[in-house]
């Protein structure tokens, strides 16, 4: 009698959606996901000030006659953080602007430590996600590699940003023009407008994370689904993460260590989240890889030779014997 299938087994077979889902958390368990977001957790919260200090430091002198443009990347930045955590963003920002003549060499190296672990930790971890073996690889390449690749996300990231703000400020102009700008649905529309194109910044950002930071390069065109999955999901959890620094800011002691523990929370959410949309776009039907199956093992030949050189005298005695039996029947009849 055939074994009943359980509840489980049933629908996965019924809703192919589902069993993607279940495929991409079984990959997520097996790659070690929950450790690796513990390692991007660790290295984000390690290096977010330096590099953020970094990072205005440079903003500061290149920006020094533009301050509407350096406050508007300013405003951009801490607006991709939830509700509670942008006013501590808005004093490292303001503290590096104002000390950005001092970054020095130890900034810069400090920086650079932090972002390099950072940066390495997550290529591990998305490279994992996507089932690709580690491979052992000469140190100065990789950290090459690695630094390049902190550049260019970095790069990714202000340009998403940026994008974000003058989307808005063009926004405002264009009302102020044609004198909408007290209009009730026009100023619904603008904040629509602005949500789709900040959607389609962090698509844009999350598209080249999922399929140009593994170390080994995937199609862009079959991370698309998961980057999109990422960019809306990023929005809810800092919704999540805004009512829960809400939550905890009302007691006189999350007051004190709210702010940390929330990025602390944050940021994981935001790693293992990212992680099983990696293992979720890795595990679709169209990147699964054929697993062949295992060779035989070498057949061994090996010939064996023997060689007789007539019956032992034991056996001869017998054989003697017998005939001799033999030929007296023979003759009795």
């Amino acid at each position: 009698m055939a074994e009943k299938e359980s509840f489980l087994v049933r629908q996965r077979r019924k809703r192919p959606w589902l069993d993607h889902v279940v495929r991409a958390g079984e990959a997520f368990d097996e790659r070690y996901g929950n450790h690796y977001a513990a390692a991007i957790t660790y290295f984000s919260v390690l290096s977010l000030f330096p590099l953020l200090m970094i990072a205005f430091g440079v903003a500061g002198f290149v920006l020094a006659g533009d301050p509407e443009l350096l406050a508007k990347l300013q405003d951009g930045i801490t607006s991709a953080a939830p509700q509670g955590l942008d006013k501590m963003l808005n004093d490292v920002v303001d503290q590096a602007i104002e000390s950005r003549g001092t970054v020095g060499v130890i900034g810069l190296l400090a920086a650079a430590y932090s972002g390099l672990g950072w940066m390495g930790n997550l290529r591990d971890a998305l490279t994992a996600q996507w089932g690709q073996e580690k491979t052992k690889r000469p140190f100065f390449s990789t950290m090459l590699s690695d630094l390049l690749s902190l550049l260019g996300l970095g790069v990714a990231l202000v340009v998403s940003f940026g994008l974000t703000a003058a989307g808005s400020g063009l926004g405002n102009l264009l009302l102020r023009l044609v004198g909408l700008e007290d209009e009730a649905w026009a100023i619904l529309l603008l904040r629509l407008a602005t949500i789709v194109l900040s959607l389609a910044a962090n698509w844009l950002v999350f598209l080249w994370v999922i399929s140009r930071l593994p170390r080994e390069r995937v199609s862009a065109r079959s991370a698309m689904r998961g980057a999109l999955i990422a960019a809306v999901g990023f929005e809810v959890l800092k919704q999540v993460a805004t009512v829960y620094l809400e939550s905890v800011a009302s007691s006189p002691t999350g007051a004190l260590f709210g702010p940390i523990i929330g990025l602390l929370v944050f940021a994981n959410l935001v790693s293992r989240f990212l992680l099983f949309v990696t293992a979720w776009t890795a595990t679709a039907r169209e990147n699964l890889r054929r697993q062949l199956p295992d060779p035989p093992p070498p057949a061994v030949i090996s010939p064996v030779i023997q060689v007789h050189t007539g019956p032992r005298p034991r056996d001869a005695a017998g054989l003697l014997g017998a005939g001799a039996l033999l030929a007296l029947l023979v003759r009795r009849r």
